[in-house]
């Protein structure tokens, strides 16, 4: 039986300034097919840091959309 490790990509996120920012950001990464963990280190009035956990490999335009969902804007991302 092969197991595949986890993906983590880590993406930095600008407009967010409050728990409730990291939570709308929180759950529509989280409900995105194959996230398994979401933590964002929140940088108010600055860019904060979003690390994803994933089963599969995510990609940039699917996470993108996501946090656009929220309502912020992805500045940059690395695998």
């Amino acid at each position: 039986m092969s197991t595949t490790s986890p993906t983590t990509t880590t993406v930095s996120v600008s407009g967010m300034t409050c728990g409730h920012c990291v939570s709308a950001v929180t759950e529509e990464l989280e409900a995105l097919e194959g996230v398994e963990a979401v933590d964002v280190e929140l940088n108010a009035g600055a860019i904060s840091t979003v690390t994803i956990t994933s089963s599969k490999e995510l990609a940039p335009s699917e996470i993108g959309e996501a946090v656009a969902e929220a309502g912020y804007l992805v500045v940059a991302s690395e695998a």
